[in-house]
């Protein structure tokens, strides 16, 4: 069948149309993507304002005719940190309902984690042993760890770096105080989350999914996404320490100009890298693996698992 996965996104709505069936594979047929940044329109009590919500329905409107147009059979749509926070999620998702007929389900954090972690597990397979998954979006950041593809724990932070960006990093680039809050900030954050992963034991390997991680692995010098998604690509956290003061140093034009990086978030590559270092220290990782799938896939593969074999 041919299957549509509509993520909106706190950084992007991404259409993904796959044609799948169950036991194999999902293959990639046609992606249809606009940044949008809802993590960075929210007001400050927490609404998306008017501007993003008709931004959002026009959005929406033309990835179901991009769904119409490649033949979707189905198309499951769903949202993620920056609406299932929103003050206003409600509003929002009736609006959309009423202008598009599209019913957008919230994917809760914990779900949000463990459905990633399904898609790395797929990815990698059994003989990977026990995996510790960490994403970052623009709204959150995911964190899962388990030997099934069930994880054992699962987490979700409002780590998310669009989030972190507008909050906490003004100025471009911003200054050396508020950077150095923002560390603080996160490792804060995660260090009250590692006890609930330690007590599993030690993990065979560390995985990361996301575009802010393919980015940081990239200018570390990883493989350019146009190899393909089979090659294998890492980030260490010597590389990552190394770039951190760089990449603190630099506007976001700057960034922007480095092998990878899209222009639509280098201003947040900054706080992305921050949350990453963190990570990869307060959880010993001395390397990361970088998956291809992510969250997206792992609806699909949910999906596909639902459906009857022929």
């Amino acid at each position: 069948m041919r299957l549509g996965v509509l993520d909106v996104g706190s950084n992007t709505v991404h259409l993904l149309v796959v044609d799948a069936h169950p036991g194999a594979r999902p293959l990639p047929a046609h992606s249809h993507k606009a940044e949008l940044r809802l993590a960075e329109l929210l007001d400050e009590d927490g609404a998306i304002g008017l501007t993003g919500v008709d931004r959002l329905v026009a959005t929406v409107q033309r990835a179901v005719q991009a769904a119409e147009d490649q033949g979707c059979e189905q198309v499951i749509s769903f949202a993620t940190s920056a609406v299932r926070e929103a003050t206003n999620a409600d509003e929002v998702l009736a609006r959309v309902r009423a202008e598009t007929e599209v019913d957008l389900q919230v994917v809760t954090g914990a779900e949000e984690a463990r459905l990633t972690f399904l898609a790395a597990r797929r990815w990698f397979g059994w003989s990977a042993g026990r995996l510790l998954v960490i994403d970052i979006g623009g709204g959150s950041l995911e964190i899962g760890y388990g030997i099934d593809e069930e994880p054992d724990a699962a987490v979700s932070l409002p780590l998310g770096a669009g989030r972190l960006t507008a909050g906490m990093l003004p100025g471009d680039p911003p200054d050396a105080e508020a950077v150095r809050a923002l560390r603080r900030h996160v490792r804060a954050e995660i260090a009250r989350t590692v006890g609930e992963f330690s007590r599993f034991g030690k993990p065979d390997h560390v995985v990361a999914t996301s575009k802010t991680f393919r980015q940081l692995a990239r200018i570390a010098g990883a493989a350019r996404e146009s190899d393909g998604l089979y090659v294998q690509r890492e980030l260490s956290r010597k590389s990552l320490q190394e770039w951190l003061p760089k990449l603190a140093e630099m506007t976001a034009e700057q960034r922007a100009g480095l092998p990878g990086v899209s222009p639509g978030r280098a201003h947040q590559l900054l706080a992305g890298a921050l949350v990453a270092e963190g990570a990869m220290d307060l959880f010993g990782a001395h390397v990361l693996e970088i998956c291809p799938w992510a969250l997206r896939e792992g609806v699909i593969l949910r999906r596909l698992d639902h459906l009857p074999t022929r």
